[in-house]
């Protein structure tokens, strides 16, 4: 398959995971949760320099890059691209030389006055703490996203997906990219990331809520969302039959699929149409790696089930 051409194209914040295991002393030390996810403040950026004492092991991260490395690897190769901002360090290196070794074509854009985002991944137990410097991730533009090169990669993809972890600092990309989408008939899917998200960026998600051929969330999400949208329900099938309800810029399109995680609760999958739900396989406690990636499964399974 020619170099610009991905069936899956991938847009979002590329982050360097440097994933450790760690005991209880070090969240202690940065007054972390085992089980959370927080933006870097001052007295974070340390850690990063302290994970390498831990033996860390790097990956390509981010919301979108996970999703799409997931994709990859059940996939053929050259199936996924995928694009987003770094910045000219050291990470950026360690960051493409992660995304190669899991078969995942990155193109990456340079921004030379950010250093590159990064995760740190504290691993005890079951559990993962999640610390998140975004830095260049954050300051993908449509400017970016138009030059030559890269927008031949928009144009020869079939799926487009990206997340609302984009929405506070890029959304005129999400926009130019969903409009293509809607305009060339391809599928554009996203998923709502955060329970944050549907109340800080609420005008931002209306805006691109419109174009999604896909959407995707957990309860939180879900529920944040019909608060934040005073839908007075938490019943999320509820909520993901409202959220397939919504109206459509291409009105001709089939139904907005929408499709809510639950942990090991059923998933709900909603179209205008209806509800239905799918249950979710035990798995017993010993065999739990940790406690995150189930959105991402569900969002991977969606989509090459829509390829």
């Amino acid at each position: 398959m020619p170099s610009n051409q991905y069936p899956l194209l991938f847009i979002g914040q590329p982050l360097l995971d440097i994933s450790a295991v760690i005991d209880e002393g070090l969240l202690k030390k940065y007054g972390l949760e085992a089980n959370n996810m927080i933006l870097a403040a001052d007295e974070h950026r340390p850690l990063y320099k302290e994970l390498e004492d831990h033996f860390p092991s790097y990956l390509a991260g981010g919301s979108e890059a996970n999703t799409a490395r997931g994709a990859q690897w059940l996939l053929p190769a050259g199936s996924t691209g995928y694009i987003g901002c770094v910045g000219n360090d050291s990470g950026a290196e360690k960051l493409k030389e992660a995304a190669a070794a899991d078969g995942l074509a990155a193109h990456y854009i340079t921004e030379p006055e950010l250093p590159t985002g990064k995760c740190a991944v504290l691993i005890s137990g079951h559990n993962r703490s999640m610390v998140t410097d975004l830095q260049a991730s954050a300051a993908l533009k449509e400017s970016h996203l138009r030059n030559e090169k890269i927008w031949r990669l928009v144009e020869g993809s079939k799926i487009i997906y990206s997340s609302a972890f984009c929405l506070k600092d890029s959304l005129d990309a999400l926009l130019a990219v969903a409009k293509h989408a809607s305009l060339t008939e391809k599928t554009f899917a996203f998923n709502l990331s955060a329970p944050w998200i549907p109340e800080v960026c609420r005008s931002q998600l209306a805006s691109v809520l419109p174009y999604c051929d896909f959407l995707f969330g957990n309860e939180s999400e879900a529920r944040a969302y019909a608060k934040a949208n005073d839908l007075k329900t938490t019943d999320v099938a509820e909520i993901a039959l409202h959220l397939a309800s919504l109206p459509r810029i291409n009105s001709s399109r089939p139904s907005r699929i929408v499709v809510i995680t639950q942990g090991s609760d059923p998933v709900v999958v909603a179209t205008k149409d209806g509800v239905r739900e799918y249950q979710v396989p035990k798995i017993p406690v010993e065999q739990i790696v940790d406690t995150n990636g189930a959105g991402t499964g569900s969002a991977v399974d969606s989509l090459l089930l829509s390829c």
